[in-house]
């Protein structure tokens, strides 16, 4: 049965795609308690390239996945455009996060029965959406996959199974896109083909990408870099490249 229910879309335009306000995430209880967040208020600007960074445990991860609503917090608030998340049942939740997020894992979480291009379209068939054909093309020539879309993921490399991954949060064009740690995994090459591609998604295409890394590299790509220690947030910078973020997480690893 195909749900009709739907979510106030984020705005097209404005300072925040989303942020979170005293954002505070704790997993058990009592001395057992680990505070993955500490109480973090953020603001991540539209049409921005944004990278969280920090050292294992830090808490980098567990702020997108609250953001992006795959996760609750304990308390606080998180916001997607100006919709509340918790202010949102289960199925609103789902149909905000099909119609208007797009998602890259490491693990590229592809479905092994389906070709490289019903992966990359599984976001529109699941809204019952037609394609841009021409967008649709033009993102697959970009990710260099023309050649391999009839092809089973196991009938392709881990690299063009993150190009995969890529296309199909880039294909339906949500507002914003959340990205951990998506060149963990890839070689040098491919990774700063992704990369690339991702910045130009932002400054051609007006989109909107959240991305949590360890690399320096990978940072130097966005705008803006937030650093997390302890779940908290700890220092930013502007305009990185990779010796100055490398420069910086040196200082919080001492």
């Amino acid at each position: 049965m195909h749900v009709t229910a739907s979510v106030e879309a984020p705005p097209a335009t404005g300072v925040a795609a989303a942020r979170a306000l005293d954002a505070v995430k704790t997993y058990g209880s009592g001395t057992a308690a680990v505070h993955a967040l500490a109480g973090v208020s953020v603001v991540f600007p539209a049409h921005r390239f944004t990278a969280i960074m920090g050292p294992s445990g830090s808490g980098k991860s567990t702020l997108m996945q609250c953001v992006a609503g795959l996760d609750r917090l304990t308390s606080g608030s998180a916001f997607i455009g100006e919709t509340p998340l918790s202010a949102l049942d289960k199925t609103k939740l789902t149909l905000l996060r099909r119609d208007h997020l797009g998602f890259i894992f490491q693990q590229y979480n592809l479905i092994p029965s389906l070709s490289a291009r019903e992966n990359m379209l599984l976001p529109l068939s699941l809204a019952r959406t037609k394609p841009d054909m021409e967008w649709f093309q033009s993102v697959v020539a970009t990710v260099g996959m023309s050649e391999q879309l009839d092809r089973l993921p196991s009938q392709l490399s881990g690299g063009q199974q993150q190009r995969v991954a890529v296309a199909r949060a880039l294909i339906p064009r949500p507002e914003l896109i959340f990205a951990d740690e998506p060149t963990g995994a890839l070689d040098t090459r491919t990774g700063i083909e992704i990369l690339s591609f991702m910045r130009k998604a932002v400054d051609d295409h007006g989109q909107t990408i959240v991305m949590v890394t360890h690399d320096p590299h990978a940072a130097a790509f966005s705008d803006h870099v937030l650093f997390l220690a302890d779940g908290r947030i700890v220092d930013e910078m502007s305009d990185p490249t990779a010796e100055r973020v490398l420069d910086r997480m040196k200082r919080f690893e001492g």
